[in-house]
């Protein structure tokens, strides 16, 4: 996790950063069951395909992972041909720039080309390509066995109406970063709940000891909306009802959140420009010395350690905090890349050996590895001792709680939408925290009534 890595396909602030710019709360989602995966669209056959030995030419579309050192997206190739010496791997370099990946493969499949066979999506677009029939539900071939793999929660965030059309390929997620050197100094533990990591960021800053307390993603874009997931699922509270039909937020909740939030501001725990912060404004806050806590994804770690920062070895991680009388840790947001395949390939066999593969600790492992250093999925791999000691943040991969954004359908973007305008809004100031929450349940209530991509 260095800064050679630090781009790859993202819109801004879909799920990190490091891949440009950082992509649900929906506990009962999570809480998915997969006898519920037995159903499946009459579109698609009963059976999967079975085996066979013939020569098979498959088409990946990637976006490259890394923009300098070794290809990842090559390396993976290159193992899986060894395993499938009968499969041949045609790479397909997709838009970095994840709009226009998205609208290309949408434009594409819905012509009914077959081409590419399987596709790297971001983690947000299950409920999109599963409702307009962009992609196979994988839940339909595989086994109960091979979601069970995953890290919790990740097969329940790229699920739509039951079924699970992503395979979790790479994963991101927040962490809660912080000096060492300051809490030890201030003699100050590390805090597990967010309100003592707000009496303890206003205290550094009052005692002069740091710029800024707590930076974090508050800005009015997708960002936020991942920011705001963690502390709304730290209440227990879900977006969207078991059928991801209907809204379900609890206002008094939301209002909590907003809340908390605002009195980060006004309690100087956090800067009044928070409001204006995405991930790389955070970041130069932290690596430049200038604040004591820091939420941001998993690349932040090699950053803040990278030639140039002014806090090399004095930084350290831990899962995000929760709120006071709540099961620690708190819950981080899933970000991160699956892979789907064509409703329209020729090659699903080959192309289901492929998505296994991938999803496998073969490849897992080559992907956690330097020098790609990518969260593995499969929670063997990240359960590994070898791989957990390869650096901090992997460390405590096994400690954390995920949650999934509200994905789970077509209409997510104006979900977000709704979710981000209005955190923003009250973190701002410009609105009440309970009118802010009413009217993002009154957002999303009109998104969900809307229809279209």
């Amino acid at each position: 996790m260095n800064q050679a890595t630090a781009s790859a396909p993202k819109r801004p602030g879909r799920a990190r950063m490091r891949r440009a710019q950082a992509g649900v709360l929906a506990t009962a989602a999570a809480a998915l069951s997969m006898g519920a995966l037995a159903a499946a669209p009459s579109a698609y056959a009963a059976k999967a395909p079975q085996a066979t030995s013939a020569k098979t030419t498959i088409e990946w579309w990637a976006s490259p992972i890394s923009t300098s050192g070794p290809d990842l997206r090559k390396a993976l190739i290159a193992a899986f041909e060894k395993a499938y010496p009968n499969i041949t791997v045609n790479l397909q370099t997709a838009p970095t720039n994840t709009d226009t990946n998205e609208a290309d493969l949408e434009t594409t499949i819905s012509g009914g080309s077959a081409k590419p066979d399987v596709f790297m999506g971001d983690v947000i677009w299950p409920g999109t390509f599963g409702a307009h029939g962009f992609a196979v539900p994988l839940s339909k071939y595989l086994p109960k066995s091979f979601f069970n793999q995953f890290a919790p929660g990740l097969a329940a965030g790229a699920s739509y109406k039951g079924q699970v059309y992503g395979a979790p390929f790479f994963q991101d997620q927040g962490f809660l970063y912080y000096r060492k050197d300051l809490l030890t100094a201030a003699h100050m533990a590390v805090p597990k709940t967010w309100e003592q990591l707000e009496t303890d960021a206003a205290s550094l800053v009052k005692m002069g000891k740091v710029k800024y307390g707590f930076v974090w993603e508050g800005d009015s874009y997708e960002g936020g909306t991942c920011d705001f997931m963690e502390y709304y699922a730290d209440t227990g509270g879900q977006v969207l009802n078991s059928t991801d039909t209907a809204s379900v937020l609890n206002v008094a909740d939301v209002t909590k959140v907003l809340t908390f939030m605002r009195g980060l501001v006004t309690s100087g725990a956090s800067p009044a420009a928070v409001d204006t912060f995405q991930e790389p404004q955070a970041m130069t806050a932290f690596q430049d010395g200038q604040a004591a806590f820091m939420r941001n994804w998993d690349y932040a770690y090699g950053v803040a350690n990278s030639k140039g920062s002014d806090v090399i070895g004095k930084v350290g991680v831990v899962p995000l905090p929760t709120f006071a009388g709540e099961p620690q840790p708190g819950y981080s947001n899933i970000g991160g890349w699956n892979n789907y395949i064509n409703p329209h390939s020729k090659n699903l066999t080959a192309d289901l050996d492929f998505i296994k593969f991938m999803s496998g600790t073969q490849a897992q492992t080559i992907e956690a590895r330097p020098p790609f250093s990518e969260i593995p999925t499969n929670q063997a791999v990240r359960s590994n001792p070898a791989i957990k000691a390869l650096n901090a943040p992997f460390a405590i991969l096994s400690q954390t709680k995920l949650v999934p954004r509200p994905a789970q359908t077509p209409d997510y973007a104006k979900i977000s939408q709704a979710i981000y305008t209005n955190m923003n809004s009250a973190l701002a100031g410009s609105s009440s925290p309970s009118s802010a929450a009413s009217a993002m349940n009154s957002g999303i209530k009109s998104a969900l009534s809307s229809s279209g991509l």
